[in-house]
């Protein structure tokens, strides 16, 4: 990620802040075949695949379609941003385990998923990861580190539900505004596999109330490790193809592709759009 899109994001965190909004509805769907649930201002679709147990997942735009495969709740809700470090941690000698700072419990680790150009326009996805709290007293102190970014995690109520739970907040940057999209907590239960998917699409810009442009131009989603390619299918039968490509490989960050990132058990892909184009469907095809 290039100086200038790092003081644009510190920027957008100033001029915006990052608050919570607790009081969106929440929507609970159980896992079905063909089932299709609306309740304004929000729309979601669970699809088919094999019943597990539930995962908590949650978006944090009125305008965003969620869709969600092989997962048993969703959950809506409100969320603010965060700030935080996009170095890898060090490499710990094999004789003393790490610490919470080496476990990013109290400092998110931030990875880039996405970033590209619209019309003139630089926009970014970005997923930032803080560890698991192991006791009470590490737990607390990331809720307050939370609470002072002005991130809330998605259930948790009291610093210890966060014990053993690793939590992931998932913001986009258009133009130099950074909007929360996304947060959910991981944990030893929440492993993925064959092609389990949670997605969820957004429009790219934000203020969608004061902007003309409201498709739902932009896919962000997590899927196994093993997936190879995600297809993204568009309103009018064009797709984008989301392959797998090494962590390491940031050279074509415009390009979609199926990222591994450090500190969630998932890959995660980004899919957007053309101009003029919406979001019809996804799935994995690899």
């Amino acid at each position: 990620m290039s100086v200038d899109r790092e003081k644009n994001q510190d920027m957008a965190q100033v001029a915006h802040g990052d608050t919570a909004h607790p009081d969106i509805t929440f929507l609970l769907a159980g896992a079905a075949d063909g089932v299709e649930i609306g309740i304004a201002p929000y729309q979601a679709v669970v699809r088919g695949g094999r019943r597990r147990r539930a995962r908590r997942w949650a978006v944090a735009s009125a305008a965003a379609l969620v869709i969600a495969t092989s997962t048993g709740a969703l959950a809506l809700a409100g969320i603010g941003g965060g700030d935080g470090d996009r170095v890898a941690p060090a490499t710990q000698p094999a004789t003393r385990p790490p610490s919470p700072e080496e476990r990013r419990v109290y400092v998110p680790l931030w990875t880039t998923l996405a970033s590209g150009t619209d019309r003139g326009r630089e926009w970014w996805v970005d997923i930032g990861i803080w560890g698991a709290p192991r006791n009470e007293a590490e737990a607390r102190r990331q809720f307050n580190a939370m609470a002072e970014r002005g991130v809330k995690p998605s259930d948790a109520r009291t610093p210890k539900e966060l014990v053993g739970k690793a939590s992931f907040f998932v913001n986009r940057v258009f133009d130099g505004v950074k909007s929360p999209l996304m947060l959910g907590e991981i944990d030893k239960s929440d492993d993925m596999s064959g092609k389990d998917m949670q997605s969820a699409a957004f429009p790219l810009e934000p203020d969608v109330s004061e902007n003309p442009d409201t498709r739902n131009r932009l896919v962000i989603g997590q899927v196994a490790p093993t997936a190879r390619a995600v297809t993204c299918t568009w309103d009018d039968g064009t797709t984008t193809v989301a392959r797998k490509v090494p962590y390491s490989t940031m050279n074509n960050i415009e390009d979609p592709a199926i990222r591994s990132v450090p500190g969630s058990k998932a890959a995660w892909f980004v899919c957007l759009a053309g101009e003029g184009r919406e979001y019809k469907s996804v799935k994995v095809t690899g």
